[in-house]
């Protein structure tokens, strides 16, 4: 085997081999804090996350179950896109909501499209809407709750129980602000629900009927780093708010309940988020065509070549932090190349998470092995040397058998 084949080897073998370095930009001191002072939410329970990786950035009794008031319907928002397809079609049953509920007017029997009754459901809050969700979802409204409880199991959500797929008050009823971020999380994952809930209005179609939703989350629009998620009030729940905030290249998702009002429920909201926001900040991690590394090219001694990212990278990090640069390249770079030719991958990691990535390109062209390369290392020369003796018996054993044929006689 020769030494380029050797080398092959060890390359596959330790592919997954990782140089880790952390480069200056990313390594300095972090720079000064904006200064958005620690809040103290006017609420019963608070909390404010990393979207992406769950964090807790700041909680206050996170764990205490209350009532959510219509916080409950992103769990009837979540079955629905799980279950059902945008464009599907659902008929209203009947149902008498009380006076005092939110909801759209939907007559019974009258036909929505799934992507309308979601939007009623998020922005209006609607609980003709919800209950609608519910009966067509499942065979009934006890059914459907019965998988939103199963649901909320599946997702490790210990703080939650329904009752109902609305959110009326009920003792059984609950969740935690805890559980309540970890559901928006999953939900904002999905680009129909991150879209929906950041509207402040919207048009719904009905047949030939038309109907205009606004969003009862005035939070949206007011302020262009919030993103949503879900208002809810109730006499038992008081004021409640899911709430989600972007900026500097982060993503927090914030809950307040059991606020004593709208003013301050808002208030409270507002404030999460811009802690939250704010424990955040860019680095450049790379520089567009410089190098990050130099790697030996193979069977060419003393020559190494660059590998760099076309376009830079930065990465979102906790202050305070320093993140890890990760270089995804082999260990010797094999010619001929051109420049510009992918060779591998750098990874921004905060521990196992990849936090941002960008291609490692060659800097330069990468030239092909040298004649006779593999024979200036002794490895190397061992094995040419062994495959010479091999050739030679290999060879006499055939010349021998040749003659030996030739001098027996033909009887």
């Amino acid at each position: 085997m020769s030494a380029s084949a050797a080398r092959a080897r060890r390359f596959a073998a330790r592919a997954d081999l990782v140089a880790i370095v952390v480069l200056a930009t990313a390594s300095a001191a972090p720079a000064a804090s904006a200064g958005v002072p620690r809040p103290d939410p006017d609420a019963k329970a608070a909390i404010v996350v990393d979207a992406r990786s769950g964090e807790v950035l700041l909680a206050d009794g996170a764990d205490e179950r209350h009532q959510i008031a219509s916080t409950t319907k992103l769990m009837t928002a979540l079955l629905v896109m799980e279950r059902a397809r945008p464009r599907e079609v659902f008929t209203a049953p009947r149902y008498e909501a009380a006076p005092i509920e939110s909801q759209i007017g939907l007559e019974t029997g009258e036909r929505m499209r799934v992507r309308d009754l979601l939007t009623a459901l998020l922005l209006e809050s609607a609980n003709d809407a919800a209950v609608t969700i519910a009966t067509n979802v499942s065979s009934s409204r006890r059914a459907f709750v019965r998988d939103m409880n199963r649901r909320a199991g599946e997702l490790g959500l210990r703080s939650t129980s329904y009752s109902n797929p609305v959110g009326l008050d009920s003792r059984r009823n609950r969740s935690s602000a805890r559980d309540l971020a970890s559901l928006a999380r999953v939900l904002l994952r999905d680009p129909r629900f991150a879209a929906t809930v950041d509207r402040t209005q919207a048009r719904l179609r009905s047949g030939e009927r038309r109907r205009t939703v606004r969003n009862r989350n005035t939070l949206v629009g007011a302020y262009p780093f919030v993103e949503g998620v879900k208002t809810g009030y109730t006499q038992g729940a008081r004021y409640v708010l899911v709430g989600a905030g972007k900026g500097r290249g982060a993503e927090v998702v914030s809950v307040v309940l059991g606020a004593p009002s709208e003013l301050s429920r808002n208030q409270s909201t507002l404030d999460l988020l811009r802690f939250g926001l704010d424990q955040f900040r860019r680095v450049r991690v790379a520089v567009p065509g410089r190098s990050v590394a130099r790697r030996p090219v193979d069977g060419r001694d003393e020559l190494a070549v660059g590998v760099a990212t076309p376009r830079g990278l930065t990465a979102t990090v906790r202050r305070g932090r320093s993140p890890a640069t990760r270089v995804r390249v082999p260990e010797e770079i094999e010619g001929p190349l051109a420049a510009g030719r992918r060779i591998g991958t750098l990874e921004v990691r905060d521990g196992a998470r990849v936090l941002s990535s960008a291609p490692l390109l060659t800097a330069s062209a990468v030239p092909a092995p040298e004649p006779f390369s593999d024979l200036r290392s002794p490895t190397g020369l061992a094995l040419a040397l062994t495959s010479l003796v091999v050739t030679a018996i290999v060879g006499a054993t055939v010349r021998a058998r040749s003659r030996r044929r030739r001098r027996t006689p033909i009887k």
